[in-house]
């Protein structure tokens, strides 16, 4: 019986998986065209998986050498020699594997070529009148890019030459790794490496410009999440809503490859094979409490990256719009880790998903209960909680009460840029262990916050917004009855920070009633 499957590449016959196929045909067209091109995404991002889907498809056409960089040691790395030789022996056993003729196999690997004017030789005679697709994973784990920037430099000179009439060459070269080789200046300038890579006399500061732009998108659609859900059913008969239950994963996971995986394996092996809306939401909760290497990459990267820490906590806690655009080297590398995207309509800088939204806030939370000395909210969840139930509008009375003691004992303008966030954590603590909030950043920016906290099966919809006026608060009712329809609900609540200094005078909580929707309004 098949499985679902998060460590390591997917197999067919042995996992459930996503039927990709029109992802690897937007590729093949890349191949059939002769294209060099890098395979660009975050890690566990499914690129393994596609190479060995796309090997399998192209394998009647062209000859295949598929390698990979993963675990062949630093010495490799350390110069041309020792590259050569390592090199030349993937090939060969790449080919062995793909079923290429004996002879030719074992020609491709001579202790000659010792330098990469003798590979770039030994290619030219092992490629002629032959199509090879090379592909190489894992091309960043490398210790000494120097090295690996000169193999890429030379295989640039031969696709120019080849096109020229004046060699031969691979006739695609595909690589697959975190960091874009376009800008492996990237991975330099982390390992410490600022300066321009040298080559031979000559500095080059993007070895692989010759790649086309690789535009497949590798997540996973509503409907592509449907194929591994169907190929489920037919096996286990559940009776599941196919259609409902991959909008839902997918409303968590934007189709990141692992987490859609991850999901699907919760509810198959921990969850009793809850096929329901509800058994997602626990996945979720399931996933998010426990560590692993993909959770503690995404917060390793802020850490280690101040001008990326701050530019997500600007951009998911703040609201500060930024605009969305390649070439500034923060945004590039967010979005290189997928941990940013564009929203589309703004061109804006958001959070990638709804998980690492849940998770980058929880971290900023205990970043921020780390750093000041605040007071504690006096409440607990058995306060707010009855026969099961949260009750949200005595949560936000008593956040209103805790608000209006520490008002004065915190300074203004850190109210002012950190409010929001000092109401996540006096949220966290009540809802922790049976219920989840994540913030629709989206939908976020200076004035306003929606946030969603489910609740077992309750969902309450919360906008925090500044007071900026009658007219803006106004307008901030429609936007919210407009989200209450999207959201098919007819209640919700809005928390309003109040900076001006009669702000004490406008302090208020109560319901109102708007458009046909119950509005729980609290001015702090």
């Amino acid at each position: 019986m098949k499985k679902f499957n998060v460590l390591g590449n997917c197999i067919p016959t042995e996992n459930y998986m996503v039927d990709i196929s029109d992802k690897i045909a937007q590729i093949k067209i890349l191949i059939d065209s002769g294209y060099y091109f890098t395979i660009n995404r975050a890690r566990q991002y499914g690129k393994t998986t596609t190479l060995g889907v796309l090997e399998r498809a192209i394998k009647d056409e062209y000859t295949v050498a598929s390698i990979s960089f993963q675990a062949i040691g630093d010495s490799c790395f350390e110069s041309e020699s020792s590259f050569c030789e390592m090199f030349t022996e993937l090939v060969q056993e790449a080919l062995q594997f793909a079923g290429a003729e004996g002879s030719y196999v074992d020609q491709w690997v001579d202790k000659n070529v010792s330098s990469f004017r003798l590979l770039s030789r030994h290619i030219k005679k092992m490629c002629k009148d032959k199509k090879i697709v090379l592909m190489i994973d894992e091309v960043d784990t490398s210790s000494n890019n120097r090295v690996f920037i000169r193999f890429l430099n030379m295989l640039r000179e031969k696709y120019i030459a080849r096109r020229n009439g004046r060699d031969y060459t691979f006739h695609s070269v595909i690589l697959a790794g975190v960091y874009d080789i376009k800008n492996i200046k990237l991975k330099l300038i982390n390992e410490g490496l600022h300066t321009p890579v040298e080559t031979e006399g000559k500095i080059y500061n993007s070895p692989w410009n010759i790649a086309v732009k690789f535009d497949v998108d590798m997540s996973f659609s509503p409907n592509e999440i449907a194929s591994m859900l169907e190929e489920y059913e037919k096996d286990h008969s559940i009776g599941m809503d196919i259609p409902d239950i991959s909008v839902e994963i997918y409303s968590y996971t934007s189709g990141y490859p692992f987490m859609v995986s991850r999901i699907c394996q919760c509810i198959d092996e921990t969850l009793s094979k809850n096929w329901t809306t509800e058994g997602v939401q626990n996945a979720v909760k399931i996933i998010l409490a426990e560590k692993n290497v993909l959770f503690d990459d995404l917060l390793k990267n802020l850490e280690n990256n101040k001008d990326l820490y701050d530019l997500i906590y600007d951009a998911l806690i703040i609201g500060t719009p930024r605009t969305f655009t390649f070439g500034n080297p923060t945004i590039d590398m967010g979005y290189m880790y997928g941990i940013i995207e564009s929203d589309k309509q703004f061109n804006r800088v958001v959070v990638s998903n709804r998980i690492y939204e849940i998770i980058l806030a929880d971290y900023f939370i205990s970043k921020d209960e780390a750093s000041q000395n605040k007071k504690a909210a006096n409440i607990l969840p058995r306060d707010v909680v009855h026969d099961g139930e949260f009750d949200m509008e005595l949560c936000l009375r008593k956040f209103s009460e805790h608000y209006a003691e520490i008002f004065n004992e915190v300074d203004t303008k850190f109210l002012e840029r950190h409010g929001r966030l000092l109401f996540l954590s006096y949220l966290k603590p009540l809802i922790n262990g049976k219920g989840f909030y994540h913030i629709e950043s989206q939908l976020t920016d200076l004035r306003q916050m929606d946030i969603v906290v489910d609740y077992g099966q309750q969902q309450f919809i919360i906008e925090l917004k500044r007071w900026d006026g009658k007219s803006r608060n106004q307008k901030a009712y429609e936007q919210l009855c407009g989200y209450l329809k999207s959201k098919g609900t007819d209640t919700g609540y809005m928390l309003t920070f109040d900076f001006r200094e009669e702000c004490n005078k406008s302090r208020k909580a109560e319901w109102i009633e708007i458009d046909g929707k119950r509005i729980f309004d609290v001015i702090v």
